[in-house]
């Protein structure tokens, strides 16, 4: 849940920004020269240099993400940024706001599931203004009863509506039942009922535990000097010492012992089903191995084996893809489409049909260099802005990728064999203890978990593709397929 204040003047940069894009994009990734340094409060600063935009972005990540919330105060984090927000003790949400306005910068404070995220992009003559004003939000925030409690019912008024959208609820179903009460169990935004019962006081206790410069990560990224913006960010957070208590990692989401279906009844025209299992955490070395196999599974759109297979040649899917969310802990493995609601049964056949051939058989020459050459070649695409850096750099210091890693990227990819696709395909895949949601008019849909399980069974026989009866096809629409949510694929 981010929180963004409109940057007026920088769209007078737009024409500028798209050239200096098409400059990056054109660039190799090692041309990102990176300097790091430790400041004294224990937060680690990365800086790329960039000085063909008047324009300098920052991004910080602390520990105070969503992952951080306490049983029954699911959703705290993501209240906490917003209530950050509104102001600092000296200014009020709307005086805060002109100032920030007033420059033309774009400041932001918000939580995701492992960190929160503070920051801003401004023009480059009001970096420090601008830097000054982020400093002042987070070393002495308002944080005033009224306005936690005006964001506390917007958060809770927002939750209430996602409620009525179908992905919504398939994905909080999936999440609990992957996860329980485990850190990954809740989302971000919490439950309408936890958040109904937080308080002010939960909001500045959580900001006074978690919003901490120690572990904190510093990106910095555009037109600036990298000695001086270091200098100058140790004077701005000089009093958010200290560091927040380590968290325990959570043990994996166990298998179930058989296919699981998790079926919710909703008056609609068309089914969203969820299927998957438990994934990887980022740090895994079988990272690189899971980003080839998923390509050629359900990540690589169009040239995917179940967008070929589900939608351009049964018809039975609206969009289908594959994913693996790689986070600071255990992530899930997931496959997600939507269909009509007579042909998620169908569809869900060949899901697992695909799933069990890619266990069982190797993948060809031509789909492993299709796959190879993609990722390669559309990485230096992904750090195409500085925004997108910032990121980048965040995540190569929190995941410990290296400085080298823009460089080291292709080799990692390119030493994907035909055996390590195969191989992680049978570690990871488990077509017979998936955990399916659907949502649906299960009525209509009359989905079959006998069936299913009997589909997903080592020995079971293939499922011709494209051989359902006309009328139980889904009209393929050119609705692109769906992307993992707010995962950069680095």
């Amino acid at each position: 849940m981010m929180m963004k204040r409109p940057a007026a003047g920088l769209a007078k940069l737009c024409a500028v920004v798209v050239g200096a894009a098409l400059m990056l994009v054109g660039r190799p990734a090692r041309a990102i020269d990176i300097k790091r340094a430790t400041l004294s409060n224990g937060a680690v600063l990365l800086v790329a240099e960039q000085h063909q935009l008047p324009m300098v972005t920052v991004s910080i990540a602390l520990d105070a993400g969503a992952r951080r919330d306490p049983p029954g105060k699911e959703g705290l984090a993501a209240l906490t940024a917003a209530a950050l927000m509104q102001g600092t003790s000296r200014l009020s949400a709307s005086q805060f706001n002109e100032q920030v306005d007033f420059i033309g910068s774009a400041l932001s404070v918000g939580a995701e599931m492992d960190y929160a995220r503070a920051g801003f992009t401004s023009v480059s003559r009001y970096r420090s203004r601008t830097l000054k004003l982020l400093s002042e939000l987070l070393e002495e925030p308002g944080l005033r009863d009224a306005d936690i409690e005006r964001k506390r019912s917007e958060q809770v008024a927002a939750i209430k509506a996602s409620q009525q959208q179908p992905g919504y609820v398939a994905r909080l179903a999936f999440r609990k039942q992957l996860f329980g009460s485990a850190p990954y169990g809740h989302p971000v935004e919490g439950l309408a009922s936890s958040v109904a019962r937080l308080t002010p006081s939960d909001v500045r206790g959580f900001y006074r535990r978690y919003y901490r410069m120690g572990g904190a990560v510093i990106a910095v990224v555009g037109d600036v000097n990298a000695a001086a913006v270091q200098s100058e960010l140790e004077r701005s957070f000089a009093r958010l010492r200290g560091r927040p208590a380590e968290q325990a990692t959570p043990g994996a989401p166990a298998l179930a012992p058989a296919l699981k279906a998790e079926l919710i009844n909703r008056d609609l025209a068309q089914a969203t089903v969820l299927a998957g299992s438990a994934g990887i955490a980022r740090s895994n070395p079988d990272y690189y191995r899971l980003k080839v196999m998923n390509y050629i599974l359900g990540g690589g759109g169009f040239a995917s084996r179940l967008v070929k297979v589900v939608r351009s040649r049964a018809g039975l899917a609206y969009s289908v893809a594959s994913w693996f969310e790689a986070d600071k802990f255990v992530g899930p493995f997931v496959v997600a489409l939507q269909t009509k609601n007579r042909s998620a049964n169908a569809a869900l056949k060949l899901v697992i049909e695909q799933l069990r051939r890619m266990k069982q058989e190797p993948v060809s020459d031509a789909e492993l260099d299709s796959a190879k050459r993609f990722l390669i070649g559309s990485f230096p695409l992904k750090l195409d802005r500085q925004s997108a850096i910032a990121r980048f750099l965040l995540q190569i210091e929190l995941y410990g990728l290296g400085l080298d890693y823009a460089d080291r990227y292709p080799a990692l990819i390119g030493a994907v064999t035909k055996a390590d696709v195969e191989a992680v395909a049978r570690k990871y895949l488990h077509p017979d203890r998936l955990l399916v949601v659907v949502v649906a008019n299960q009525d209509k849909a009359r989905i079959d978990p006998t069936a299913l399980r009997r589909q997903a069974s080592p020995g079971a026989s293939p499922t011709a593709a494209g051989t359902e009866p006309a009328k139980a096809q889904a009209a393929v629409s050119a609705r692109a397929t769906p992307a993992p949510p707010g995962h950069s694929g680095y």
